[in-house]
């Protein structure tokens, strides 16, 4: 392994300190248990967030990631996880069925969103998010995915880089391998007066 992916390591576990922190937690805290028989959104709240108490209003305003005051459809499949690399396979049609069915059940003003407003007085009437048996909703970015569904459960700040030898390990590091290669290629070309790769063939003195 290399000393970059190692380096990696610490700022992973830094991060989770710091979601550990604003959640009010403690670091490489387990995943929550919940019921098999548990709606979508409390199952969704345990595995992605590490919260088991809260209300209608905070996870609407968890999930309405730009403070817009409303959830547009790109956050409604967000908080679905379909904006997430685990998504890659469903189809559009799927992703589509789950907007429709969304906006059915809380747009009551046929605009295309889904306003605070709309979100109480849905589950104020007894109503859940429905349950597409698309997984729990992953939206957190790489690194935060990684630390809490593999990290936390089999690693903790005592991990060694001898024991980075999991699949999920080795994976992940392989992306942030990739990313930096990708990086680093990007800041060379930066360096460049001129792109060639940039510049029509036509007028490529080889052209």
């Amino acid at each position: 392994m290399s000393i970059r992916r190692f380096v990696t390591i610490g700022a992973v576990s830094m991060a989770l300190t710091s979601l550990a922190a604003a959640h009010g937690g403690t670091t490489h805290q387990k995943p929550l248990e919940v019921s098999p028989d548990s709606n979508w959104a409390t199952r969704h709240m345990a595995e992605e967030h590490h919260i088991s108490n809260f209300d209608p209003e905070s996870f609407f305003t968890l999930h309405d990631y730009d403070d817009s005051g409303y959830w547009d459809q790109k956050e409604i499949l967000k908080t679905y996880g379909m904006e997430d690399e685990s998504a890659k396979d469903v189809s559009k049609e799927t992703k589509d069925g789950i907007l429709k069915e969304i906006l059915r059940l809380m747009d009551s003003n046929s605009n295309a969103i889904v306003e605070k407003e709309e979100w109480r007085k849905y589950i104020d009437g007894g109503g859940e998010l429905p349950d597409f048996g698309l997984g729990p909703g992953h939206h957190w970015d790489m690194e935060m995915e990684y630390e809490i569904h593999h990290w936390e459960k089999y690693h903790d700040e005592n991990t060694k880089e001898e024991d980075l030898i999991h699949p999920e390990d080795i994976e992940h590091f392989r992306k942030h391998d990739e990313l930096e290669d990708e990086a680093d290629r990007v800041a060379a070309l930066d360096k460049l007066s001129i792109v060639e790769q940039n510049i029509p063939s036509k007028f490529r003195r080889d052209g």
